[in-house]
């Protein structure tokens, strides 16, 4: 029986694993071990902070929205309430712009 050599599939896997870790530090971008297990990191940390970074925009969002509304002498708490009562559905990325770039809109809505 002819002896069969297995390394392309594993050749190729390799390869592909070393490619996703280019411009990584030291061995890591070298030897598939080390290549393997930093990206089994990143992908954790990558799924993770797509979760944190849409927090810190809703945060950011939440934050401009009342320094515009205490210019306007109301806070954000009072504010959503008020708006959450007239049947305003207007999303916070929404209010946020409006607060920016059109505050005439903006002191419309909150007086409603």
């Amino acid at each position: 029986m002819t002896r069969i050599k297995r390394g392309t599939i594993a050749n190729k896997r390799r390869k592909n694993v070393l490619s996703q870790a280019k411009g990584y530090r030291w061995g890591r971008s070298k030897k598939y071990r080390q290549a393997k297990e930093a990206l089994a990191h990143a992908y954790t940390y990558a799924y993770r902070d797509r979760k944190v970074k849409k927090r810190d925009k809703r945060k950011l969002w939440q934050e401009q929205i009342n320094a515009a509304a205490r210019l306007n002498d109301i806070t954000y708490s009072k504010l959503m309430a008020k708006l959450k009562e007239q049947n305003i559905e207007l999303d916070r990325k929404t209010l946020a712009q409006l607060a920016q770039e059109h505050p005439d809109i903006f002191k419309k809505v909150i007086e409603g």
